[in-house]
């Protein structure tokens, strides 16, 4: 079974359960200050966990679109990944722990084949404050889960999101598969490395108050999450993730490219080039129209791309070639069946990386050189912060690229002291490379609520200051205040900020109610309400409508009547990207 069989068996196996298929939302999380990406199939449906309904309903399942930077360092070992795609179904307020874990096992056991004896769970062993999750035990031993294959564990282990996180939480139960091909032990132990975790099942059951008190919530949610590169290998019997079908074509076509073939010498390289094209080409494919910068998501492109080239040179491969090229397209083919915007910004997609590319080549060369120069001259064995600065500033190379090249030559670089120079010299946000970002249900408040109801306001706005050109590419939003970002041309006027701030302003004096719509989505475009990802939506839809001002196609939450919001003040107006500004603003 190959990677898009498992992919169509999950989505058939739980429509037959009732659940209703939902596109994968974007890479590019909206409205969600605490992400740069989607890092989790439950992300972009915190509103819903949170208890706003869902327009397709109270069951749902989705292959969703996500991307982790904290595995960055891990990329080239067999099972790291930076894009990844993960399958999922939830219960809002519907089912709970017995068809939840009747259905993941009969997915396992009965659909894809899977021995009971090559399975193993984890629950939640409970606390002073919680109690054991003895039911989710309770039932995994129903379906035959023997006892000594079962581990209960602490909240570090089995418990989402965590202890100190108020809000909706709960326990989890965690699938394991017995890996090797060695005697599968009677008891399971979870710090076996042969025992791999395949499939998570979180049990949202209580919500955490203010004071630490854990109340059991009336409306109960059920949220998985099944990796599709590590469940594959598993079916297809590989240890090394790069070797499954989710892989092989690529891989193939690198060995082709460069000459060599995936072994020892070759695979990591190889591995690397092979992760990081297939995430570049979902993040420049993204609509919100990312393209490589200094700060944010721009900046992990940037990153990819330049990484992806030095692991390229050292395949010998002839980087003035058009390598990138091949290897973008082949990736653009296989995916544009489930990701109809990878077709849509093809082009876009292919000239980002060759821009990219050029740029980098110019200063590659010149780079290496330099660092050669520098590990000559070095007296000790540490890279001061000023050599790491002059690298970035001068020649190009991301401190990640300076530490490896370091590592590799046993040596050491200062990067504290380069994050705090480059801080005093560009003033500009490195907060992209640390890859610590928490996307959960503590993180629309009030004044984010506010927020949000401004965006639709400002868009409005600007449609009518700009023109109909303007169309929202991604929004970020915080508490303290909110950045916008919309196609336009050309830098505003002061003239244009003021008229628009001023048209936002009198949306919110006119007191409009904000008004919750359901219904089909053709009837919502036929209505002409704008939509930011079109293909994220499903058959029915929520549509925000503020008066005869904006009708969106939107997933909330909102404030109930624009007279809440305050004053609205643009501090800011710059680029964003080619042919993308940004707009900065508060709510007083």
């Amino acid at each position: 079974m190959n990677n898009i069989d498992l992919k169509d068996t999950y989505l058939k196996f739980f429509e037959s359960k009732g659940h209703k298929i939902i596109p994968s939302a974007p890479i590019i999380p909206e409205n969600d200050p605490t992400c740069l990406f989607n890092t989790a199939g439950m992300q972009p449906l915190v509103p819903y966990l949170k208890g706003e309904p869902h327009p397709e309903g109270t069951r749902l399942a989705d292959v969703q679109k996500c991307f982790r930077t904290n595995d960055l360092d891990s990329i080239g070992d067999t099972t790291h990944h930076t894009f990844f795609e993960m399958l999922g179904n939830w219960s809002l307020g519907d089912y709970f722990k017995q068809e939840s874990i009747s259905w993941s096992f009969e997915f396992l056991t009965k659909y894809l084949n899977i021995p009971v004896e090559r399975l193993a769970v984890t629950v939640f062993k409970g606390n002073d404050i919680v109690p054991a999750d003895n039911e989710s035990a309770d039932i995994w031993k129903s379906l035959g889960i023997k006892e000594e294959r079962i581990a209960f564990l602490g909240e570090e282990h089995n418990w989402w999101p965590n202890m100190e996180l108020l809000g909706p939480c709960g326990p989890d139960t965690e699938i394991f598969y017995w890996r090797s091909e060695s005697d599968i032990p009677e008891a399971f132990d979870p710090e076996d490395e042969n025992w791999v975790e395949i499939w998570n099942n979180v049990f949202m059951q209580y919500n955490h108050e203010e004071g630490g008190k854990f109340t059991p919530l009336k409306n109960k949610n059920v949220d998985t999450g099944l990796g599709v590169e590590r469940v594959t290998a598993i079916l297809e019997g590989y240890t090394d993730n790069y070797k499954s079908s989710v892989w092989k074509d690529v891989i193939e076509k690198i060995e082709k490219i460069s000459g060599l073939s995936y072994d020892e010498e070759n695979a990591r390289s190889m591995r690397i080039i092979a992760d990081h094209i297939r995430a570049i080409v979902m993040i420049a494919g993204d609509e919100a129209g990312i393209k490589p910068s200094n700060t944010d998501q721009g900046y992990i492109l940037r990153r990819l791309i330049r990484r992806m080239i030095r692991y390229a040179k050292k395949l010998n491969i002839d980087i003035n070639s058009d390598w990138e090229q091949e290897l973008a397209e082949l990736i653009i083919n296989k995916y544009s069946k489930y990701y109809n915007e990878l077709e849509r910004n093809r082009n876009d997609i292919l000239e980002t990386l060759k821009n990219e590319k050029v740029k980098f080549n110019r200063t590659l060369e010149k780079g290496l050189r330099e660092f050669e120069k520098v590990v000559r001259n070095l007296e000790g064995d540490l890279i001061n912060k000023d050599v790491a600065f002059r690298l970035y500033d001068t020649f190009g190379f991301p401190i990640e690229l300076t530490e490896e090249l370091a590592e590799e030559m046993n040596l050491k670089v200062d990067t504290e002291g380069f994050k705090q120079k480059f801080k005093e010299h560009q003033e500009k946000s490195r907060e992209g490379a640390t890859g610590k970002f928490k996307g959960g249900l503590a993180s629309t408040g009030e004044m984010e609520t506010k927020y949000h109801t401004a965006t639709h306001l400002l868009n409005a706005a600007l449609k009518k200051v700009l023109g109909d050109h303007v169309h929202q590419k991604g929004s970020n939003i915080t508490a303290e205040r909110m950045r916008f970002d919309f196609s336009h041309p050309a830098k505003m006027t002061d003239e244009e900020k003021q008229k628009a701030e001023e048209l936002v302003n009198q949306y919110i004096e006119q007191a409009i109610p904000v008004e919750r719509l359901e219904m089909k989505k053709e009837e919502a475009l036929a209505l002409g309400a704008e939509a930011m990802f079109i293909d994220k939506y499903g058959d029915v839809v929520t549509v925000y409508k503020i008066g005869d001002v904006s009708i969106e196609l939107c997933g909330g939450p909102h404030v109930d009547n624009t007279s809440k919001l305050g004053h609205f003040k643009i501090k800011k107006e710059e680029s964003s990207s080619a042919g993308v500004r940004r707009i900065k603003a508060i709510l007083e």
